[in-house]
């Protein structure tokens, strides 16, 4: 098992679509991380060699920001709105929708399950 940034990634897979396992490598990335190490992107992980592994983790090392340190970078950043009590960072503290999507209906992913209130409903007789 292959194990790149600290993560152990799928064997069975191409190296292209293994590396996106990596927090903080997509598709583009994981592509010019392969062009940088000069290794097939299409080549299975399992046929790779420990020098093509080493070359991988080295180009990753230096020139990309993932896991651990991208995680503590990103919620630093938002840890950064909430004290400067911006409006994305009232969004932050409150669990709702930062980028303008609408909370009347929909949301619910970020707000969680829906709460019935008593009384809410209007009786026709």
């Amino acid at each position: 098992m292959a194990r790149i940034a600290g993560i152990n990634i799928p064997t069975q897979k191409k190296l292209k679509i293994a590396l996106t396992y990596v927090y903080g490598i997509g598709n583009k990335v994981s592509n010019d991380i392969c062009l940088k190490a000069n290794v097939d992107s299409n080549a299975r992980v399992q046929d790779l060699s420990e020098s093509e592994i080493k070359n991988i983790s080295d180009v990753i090392s230096s020139s990309f920001l993932v896991e651990g340190d991208l995680r503590r970078e990103v919620s630093g950043n938002i840890k950064r709105l909430k004290d400067l009590g911006t409006y994305r960072g009232v969004r932050h503290r409150r669990n709702l929708p930062c980028r303008g999507q609408r909370t009347h209906t929909n949301a619910r992913t970020k707000k969680g399950k829906a709460i019935a209130i008593a009384g809410k409903k209007k009786v026709t007789k």
